[in-house]
C-alpha cells in the first residue's frame, strides 16, 4: 500500500446520509476492498462514456456482469433514489447508467425509496411524492424502457417489506451501530430503512437468483456490504474454493492457486507444508501471508488439492445428505460440510442453487455494485439537493441553468496570464465535470479538447463557461421536452402515493 503513513494518520469512514465528499479514491480501494474498475474495460461491449472516462472507477463482483452480458445470461440491475428534492444533473448520471445495463440486456429496477426519506430525512409525504413523481419521469426521459423494467416505492411494494423483516432476523442493533454508527437515540423506524433498502438490493433475486449490479456512489458502500452479508446469512449452503481443511478468503485463495500451479507439475501429491515453504521463500515480508501462514503450518503434512466445498447453514441434516446424493462427483462428505473434487466451482454452485430453491430457500447471489465519483457542486464540495446553488435540476427553468454555470467556481488559476502560462487545473474543476460528465456525452473527443485545451492554457475559464452554459441551456431545454413526451406514460403505472394523502 502507498499510502500507509497517511491513511494510519486518520478513521476513515463512509456515511451514506451524509454531505461529506471522498478526497482520496485509492482510501475505498485500501480500506473497503473495492476494486479498480479500468482493468474490466477491454472485456465490456460498448463501454458508455462514463466508464470510458473513469467516471465510473470502481466495483464489486462486476466480472460477473461482463461475462453476463458477452453469453447473454440473465442479470438485473437496479438502484434507488431518496426523493429529498427534484432529481438534478448528478441523479442523469444513475439514470444512464441502468438505461445502459438494460440496453445491454439487464432487467432494470428503479425504486423510490420513500420509507427511508421519510425515516431517515423527516420529509412528509406530501413533499414525497412531487419528488418521487419527478425521479419517476427523469428516468424515462432518460430511456428506462418500462417492458423490461419495473419502477416501484418501498411504501406500496409489499414483498420488499416482507423481506426486510426476515433481514432483520438475521442481524441486530450492535451490527448497526458497528456499521453506521447509530446511537441509543436513533429511531428504530430508521433502523428499518435500512433493513429496507437492503431488501431493495436483494429484490430483483425473489424470483430468479441471478448476478444483480447496483450502480452508486462511494457513500452508499455500508448498505452493500451489509446486504452481502445478509444474503449470505439467508443461504442454506454456501459454496467456497478450498485447497485443504481450513477456510480462506478471496486474497488469500489466489496465493494458493498461484503456488498449486507452480508446484503441482512438480510434486505429487502436495501438502500444505511444501505450499507454506513456497510462499515464505517468494513472499518473506507480505503481510497479508500472516494468517495463511499460521493455517498452513497448522494443516502440516495434510494434502493440498482444489476442490469445492459446500458448507450447511441452515438445512437440516437430512435435507443435507440429500443433497449429497444428488452429487455424483467425487466427494468427501462429513457432518455439516463435504468437499467434491475434480469440477467447476459454477457447475457445483448452479446444482447446490437449483436444490436450495427447490426446498424453499432463497439461493441469493451476493449483490455486485459498481461505484461512480461524485460530481462536484457549482459551487465547490459534493452536489446536493438540500443546496440549491450546487446543483441544477432536471426540471430547472434553461436560463437558470444557464446562469448557475456562469456564476459557479472553476480550476483557474488566479490571472489569465498565469494560466496561460501554467494552464488551468481541469481535475479540481466543476465546469469541466459539467463536459465530461453530461454535456459532451458520447464524444469523447470534444471532452478530450475541454481538457487539453484548460491543462495547456489555450482555454480560458470565462469563454469555458459561457461555452458550458450555453449548452446547459441546450441540455435543459431537450431534455424536459423528452420529459414531456414521457408524461403519459405516468398513466401506465401503478406506483401510488401515501395512503395519507388520499384526502
Amino acid at each position: 500500500m502507498n499510502n500507509n503513513s497517511r491513511n494510519d494518520q486518520k478513521e476513515i469512514s463512509i456515511d451514506p446520509w451524509g454531505s461529506s465528499n471522498i478526497e482520496d479514491y485509492d482510501d475505498l480501494f485500501n480500506h473497503f476492498g473495492i476494486s479498480k474498475f479500468e482493468h474490466l474495460l477491454p472485456d465490456i461491449p460498448n463501454p458508455n462514456h462514463l466508464m470510458r472516462r473513469g467516471i465510473i472507477f470502481g466495483h464489486r463482483g462486476y466480472q460477473s456482469i461482463v461475462e453476463a452480458i458477452n453469453s447473454k445470461n440473465p442479470f438485473s440491475v437496479l438502484s434507488g433514489f431518496m426523493p429529498t428534492g427534484d432529481p438534478h444533473i448528478g441523479h442523469k448520471m444513475v439514470f444512464d447508467e441502468i438505461v445502459w445495463h438494460q440496453k445491454q440486456g439487464a432487467k432494470a429496477y428503479a425504486l423510490i425509496a420513500d420509507l427511508e426519506a421519510h425515516a431517515a430525512r423527516g420529509l412528509s409525504w406530501n413533499d414525497i411524492d412531487g419528488h418521487a413523481k419527478n425521479y419517476i419521469l427523469g428516468l424515462l426521459a432518460s430511456g428506462f424502457d418500462l417492458e423490461s423494467g419495473e419502477l416501484y416505492r418501498q411504501s406500496s411494494n409489499r414483498r420488499v417489506q416482507d423481506l426486510a423483516f426476515e433481514l432483520g432476523i438475521e442481524t441486530n442493533f450492535s451490527e448497526m451501530q458497528s456499521i453506521y454508527g447509530f446511537s441509543d437515540n436513533t429511531e428504530l423506524s430508521h433502523l428499518q430503512s435500512v433493513l429496507t433498502q437492503a431488501a431493495d438490493i436483494l429484490y430483483p433475486q425473489l424470483d430468479q437468483p441471478q448476478p444483480t449490479i447496483i450502480p452508486v456512489g462511494p457513500d452508499q458502500d455500508p448498505h452493500l456490504r451489509l446486504t452481502r452479508d445478509l444474503a449470505s446469512r439467508l443461504r442454506l449452503f454456501s459454496v467456497t474454493e478450498a485447497y485443504a481443511s481450513f477456510e480462506s478468503n478471496d486474497l488469500e485463495l489466489i496465493y494458493l492457486k498461484q503456488a498449486f500451479d507452480k508446484l503441482s507439475s512438480k510434486k505429487t501429491p502436495l501438502n500444505c507444508n511444501d505450499v507454506l515453504e513456497l510462499l515464505e521463500n517468494e513472499n518473506p515480508s507480505d503481510e497479508n501471508l500472516i494468517a495463511l501462514s499460521t493455517k498452513l503450518q497448522s494443516a502440516s503434512t495434510e494434502v493440498f488439492s482444489p476442490r469445492i466445498r459446500i458448507i450447511n447453514h441452515r438445512a437440516t441434516s437430512q435435507l443435507f445428505g440429500e443433497l449429497a446424493s444428488r452429487i455424483s462427483e467425487e466427494k468427501q462428505v462429513y457432518k455439516e460440510h463435504m468437499d467434491i473434487f475434480n469440477s467447476s466451482y459454477m457447475a457445483i454452485d448452479d446444482i447446490v442453487r437449483e436444490f436450495e430453491i427447490e426446498h424453499g430457500g432463497y439461493a441469493f447471489y451476493p449483490p455486485l455494485s459498481l461505484y461512480h465519483r461524485f460530481m462536484s457542486g457549482l459551487t465547490g464540495g459534493k452536489m446536493s439537493s438540500s443546496i440549491p446553488d450546487s446543483h441544477i435540476s432536471l426540471f430547472e427553468d434553461p436560463e437558470s441553468g444557464y446562469k448557475k454555470v456562469k456564476a459557479s467556481t472553476t480550476g483557474g488559476r488566479e490571472s489569465a496570464k498565469i494560466q496561460r502560462e501554467m494552464g488551468g487545473e481541469a481535475d479540481k474543476c466543476p465546469v469541466y465535470e459539467l463536459y465530461a460528465y453530461l454535456l459532451t456525452q458520447e464524444d469523447d473527443s470534444y471532452a478530450q479538447r475541454v481538457y487539453e485545451e484548460c491543462t495547456t492554457g489555450t482555454r480560458l475559464c470565462g469563454d469555458c463557461k459561457e461555452e458550458a452554459a450555453n449548452l446547459m441551456r441546450e441540455f435543459l431545454k431537450d431534455y424536459q421536452q423528452k420529459i414531456k413526451e414521457v408524461e403519459p406514460l405516468l398513466e401506465e403505472l401503478t406506483l401510488r402515493t401515501h395512503p395519507e394523502d388520499s384526502d
